[in-house]
């Protein structure tokens, strides 16, 4: 009865303004309205990952929950962890609207919010009342106003890192002027490092762009790897437009979705070959079959959101479950077994 409810509910949201229906269903979510079947896991499904222990490796990406409202709803919702965020040190509205657009016919999101969210305060203050469960992690962003922004992510990280399991540099957003200058190698070390001495035992995680060249990637590996970044989140969303059908295919801001899947797993599959650092695989996931190549092109988890749009919540739990199926159809005991078994196919 709860998955009819979901599918007429996610039939009435697409009805209505995108931005509207994700305040909508962050209420619904609050309101106890959603599957909750609980942490799905299984032996194949454990993961581990900077020490952290994962039920099963099907992540929810930050912008869904981006002030943390609803972590305790969300832990109950199948995934195996969750990222919240991203955060800024000073709440800020973001980017005029519209600046959210369904490509339905491309199961795809164009979105240009600009980190709008209400402050690190606002949300450690939430953070630092979440229940016990998955590992929570928090996305730490840059005011768009502010002189330094590689200083915004260490103000950030002070606030919310004692509350939450990892936290995500974030240098990939394009919709935050100048934020992806900072992948470049001299300004990335820079910034890690100053995460680095607020961090505590917090352990780091680096969300980078799909948009970058193979001499891009191998820099930003060397560049995490000396910083001892815990893993790396690949990748965030792409200007990229090509092949496109949606009217909406020319909005300005970042694609994520279907069309992302082929683009993020050959950055993942580069990634894999330059850097033993755990890679987190984000891009165009929907069943549980793109999870699974993700998985084999060189990710140890993967995260969920645009997805979520089309095939409602209860699309973490259904994808981890079949993923349980597909490692125990191939032999393989875990996870990890399966990670970069076939990476050579995206190179």
């Amino acid at each position: 009865m709860k998955l009819l409810a979901e599918q007429l509910g996610l039939k009435a949201l697409r009805k209505i303004d995108p931005e509207t229906a994700h305040g909508l269903a962050i209420k619904a979510l609050k309101a106890g309205l959603a599957p909750m079947p609980g942490p799905v896991t299984s032996d194949r499904l454990k993961t581990s990952i900077a020490g952290l222990n994962m039920p099963n490796p099907i992540g929810l990406a930050a912008g869904f929950d981006k002030n943390a409202e609803t972590v305790a709803p969300l832990s109950q919702a199948g995934f195996g962890f969750i990222e919240v965020g991203a955060a800024t040190p000073i709440a800020q509205p973001g980017n005029p609207k519209p600046r959210l657009f369904r490509l339905t016919e491309d199961k795809a999101a164009i979105n240009r919010f600009g980190f709008n969210n209400e402050g690190a305060e606002a949300i450690a203050a939430r953070l630092a009342v979440r229940p016990k469960g998955i590992p929570v992690g928090i996305n730490l962003g840059a005011n768009k106003t502010s002189a330094n922004k590689a200083v915004d992510f260490a103000e950030v990280l002070k606030l919310c890192g004692p509350h939450v399991n990892f936290a995500t540099v974030n240098v990939s957003s394009p919709n935050t002027e100048k934020l992806r200058d900072l992948q470049g190698p001299m300004a990335l070390a820079m910034l890690l490092d100053g995460v680095m001495q607020v961090r505590g035992t917090c352990p780091i995680f680096l969300k980078i762009a799909p948009d970058l060249t193979d001499q891009d990637l191998a820099d930003i590996a060397k560049v995490a790897q000396d910083a001892r970044v815990s893993a790396i989140i690949t990748t965030n969303t792409t200007l990229d437009r090509d092949g496109l059908q949606s009217p909406h295919a020319a909005q300005a801001g970042g694609l994520s979705g279907k069309p992302l899947f082929e683009k993020s797993t050959r950055v993942l599959a580069k990634l894999s070959r330059l850097t033993d650092i755990p890679l987190i695989g984000v891009g165009g996931i929907s069943t549980a079959e793109d999870a699974y190549t993700k998985i084999k092109a060189g990710a140890s988890a993967v995260q969920l959101y645009t997805a979520l749009v089309y095939g409602g919540l209860s699309l973490a739990a259904n994808i981890a479950r079949d993923l349980d199926q597909l490692l125990k159809r191939d032999g393989f005991a875990s996870v990890a077994e399966a990670t970069g078994t076939d990476t050579q196919r995206w190179l």
